[in-house]
């Protein structure tokens, strides 16, 4: 195109190939923003010097060397959006559920993966409270997600409103949800990422292993008491400052578990070849869980499903002492495994990268 003294005027020889060149990069514009960037080049008609319209033969933008090469690009822009929206349907989106739900980690783990792996897909926080939760998770799809993850106050009601599968159902809550051709299903990921913790921190933990305390007997101790017995620990001593609730696990699960007083829990250390905490106890802001475990057999691995702290008062004496240890984080971070394979349809890894982010926004200010 060159420049005359009466104005703009197409050159002698049009660059087909630039025309082309220009349609082709529209077409395959891989962003939202260089598609609208592309569309406000060409449908709307620069002035020129001259004051010519289109219709007085100027071309519509500079560069453009035919009204042909005009009409592709408007087209070829029309599919580019196109195509964006059909990515925006096909984006799959899961999200945590809770009241309240801003201190939940999951966004950052599961997000840190959509990321890694380049799924189309998105992982969100949804404030529910307990009277809406119900028609919430009854109507997940018409929310856009594929599933969730639930945590408190809601797991018990998730595992009645699913059809929940016989780890969640032994616990007493669901922690994952998904849905499977319109079918709301439930889960608990805790078992598999208490397992995958301790298999990943502490080989071997469970070879040649017969005797496990485990501290606490609420829903934590649940998971961990079916973790174990799925792992054929033959005998599972739970103490619990409320012996009932340790006497009810033995009535749950079987005669491997063995309900015993808070009071004992030193005398029980000196055959234990895994000891487990699973209360809060430790947790900040709360007392420390104090053990005489100088009384444990030097092989022993000393496990807690704290992760705030990210060293608990328990997994510090324990490493003084030259144990195995396995901290909470872990298990935290293997349980988000499950619900994503779940979901997007690609099991995730848990790699020190991942651990390095969760950790620095645990010690933030």
């Amino acid at each position: 195109m060159a420049r005359t003294s009466s104005g703009w005027k197409r050159s002698a020889t049009s660059n087909t190939a630039a025309d082309a060149g220009a349609v082709e990069r529209v077409a395959a514009a891989p962003h939202r923003a260089v598609a609208w960037i592309a569309l406000a080049w060409t449908a709307y008609p620069r002035a020129h010097p001259s004051g010519a319209s289109a219709s007085q033969g100027a071309p519509v933008c500079p560069g453009l060397r035919s009204a042909q090469a005009h009409i592709a690009i408007v087209l070829a822009c029309r599919r580019s959006q196109s195509g964006l929206r059909r990515m925006a349907k096909q984006l799959k989106a899961a999200c945590v559920i809770g009241w309240p739900v801003e201190h939940s980690r999951s966004p950052l783990i599961h997000n840190h993966w959509i990321a890694e792996l380049g799924l189309n897909a998105a992982y969100r926080r949804e404030p529910v409270p307990p009277e809406r939760f119900p028609d919430f998770v009854r109507h997940l799809a018409a929310h856009g997600y594929v599933g969730a993850n639930v945590t408190l106050p809601h797991k018990e009601m998730a595992l009645r409103l699913s059809e929940a599968d016989e780890r969640a159902q032994a616990i007493g809550a669901a922690n994952t949800l998904w849905l499977d051709d319109g079918v709301l299903r439930g889960t608990n990921t805790d078992v598999e990422g208490f397992l995958a913790n301790l298999d990943a921190a502490a080989p071997g933990w469970d070879r040649a292993l017969d005797t496990a305390l485990v501290i606490g007997a609420g829903g934590a101790a649940r998971a961990v008491v079916f973790a174990l017995i799925e792992r054929d620990i033959e005998r599972i001593r739970v103490v619990n400052r409320n012996f009932e609730r340790a006497a009810a696990l033995r009535g749950q699960f079987g005669e491997s578990v063995d309900p015993r007083r808070f009071e004992e829990a030193d005398a029980l250390l000196t055959d234990a070849g895994l000891v487990v905490n699973a209360t809060t106890l430790g947790m900040t802001g709360q007392p420390p869980l104090e053990l005489a475990l100088d009384r444990l057999p030097h092989t022993a691995v000393v496990a807690d499903i704290v992760y705030s702290p990210l060293e608990t008062a328990l997994i510090e004496a324990a490493r003084r002492r030259g144990l195995r240890t396995v901290d909470g984080l872990g298990m935290l971070l293997h349980q988000a495994v499950g619900g994503f394979a779940r979901w997007f349809g690609v099991r995730p890894q848990v790699t020190e990268g991942l651990r390095a982010l969760v950790e620095a926004d645990l010690i933030r200010p």
